[in-house]
């Protein structure tokens, strides 16, 4: 039996409050068991049958929010070949335990350590221009991002099935990632640079400006120095000097 576009869309909306019933026991369990439930109850008839496939979802499962589209895809994906009588139940199972860990590695790591502390850095460093509205064009930037890569692992899981693990290697989120975080470091030194000459300029600091470029030409330096491997004592007598220097002049 092939599924509607209406119900496919019905399990990716559930699957956003994947965690709306987050317990210590099973914690995702019920939120996964909730989401992929229309699809069930098309695939199966009442009875057994359907109940076997509900309890199947109801065990142990835990991983990243966002990430966890890709499984949920993958999981109706495996739940057509059961219906049809292609698959055993246990693939599914297998499916879920085998990524459910490695995803939320790679969700954490990408969601919480990368796109967060970038999209807030750059919004943070946009509050001089924008004021409160800044909060808003994060909200806009962070949810847009995340609800788009949502769709896309749900889209992967439903049509690849165990192909999943290939596809979302090729989207390479830990480079992309990496990336973010620079964004964030580059965010965050320029907010600091124009506090530093907002207020000295405001105190009447005329060395100000050049304390600002000093401290970034020392977050630059330090960058180089600690990727090729100079001990990091060498980069901390750098900035003592620079906080020597600084305090001679202001």
């Amino acid at each position: 039996m092939r599924l509607s576009r209406g119900t496919l869309l019905r399990v990716f909306l559930r699957s956003l409050f994947l965690q709306a019933s987050w317990n210590p026991k099973g914690m995702q369990n019920l939120g996964l068991a909730y989401a992929v439930y229309p699809a069930l109850a098309k695939l199966y008839p009442p009875g057994p049958l359907r109940e076997a496939a509900v309890r199947r979802h109801l065990v142990f499962f835990n991983t990243h929010p966002y990430v966890a589209a890709a499984i949920v895809g993958g999981v109706v994906n495996h739940e057509q070949k059961i219906a049809r009588g292609e698959e055993t139940p246990d693939r599914v199972v297998g499916f879920k335990a085998a990524l459910m860990g490695p995803l939320a590695a790679l969700g954490d790591g990408f969601f919480w350590l990368s796109l967060k502390p970038a999209v807030g850095g750059l919004c943070a460093a946009m509050v001089p221009l924008l004021g409160v509205w800044a909060v808003a064009l994060f909200l806009v930037l962070y949810n847009v991002v995340h609800l788009l890569l949502r769709i896309r692992l749900y889209w992967l899981g439903l049509n690849l099935g165990d192909r999943l693990v290939e596809a979302v290697a090729r989207v390479n989120l830990p480079a992309k990632g990496a990336r973010l975080r620079g964004v964030a470091a580059a965010s965050a030194g320029g907010l600091a640079a124009w506090l530093a000459v907002s207020f000295g300029a405001t105190a009447g600091g005329t060395w100000a400006p050049f304390l600002a470029v000093g401290c970034l030409a020392v977050g630059v330096l330090a960058y180089v120095l600690v990727n090729r491997r100079v001990p990091t004592y060498v980069v901390l007598y750098v900035a003592a000097g620079l906080a020597c220097a600084a305090g001679a002049f202001l």
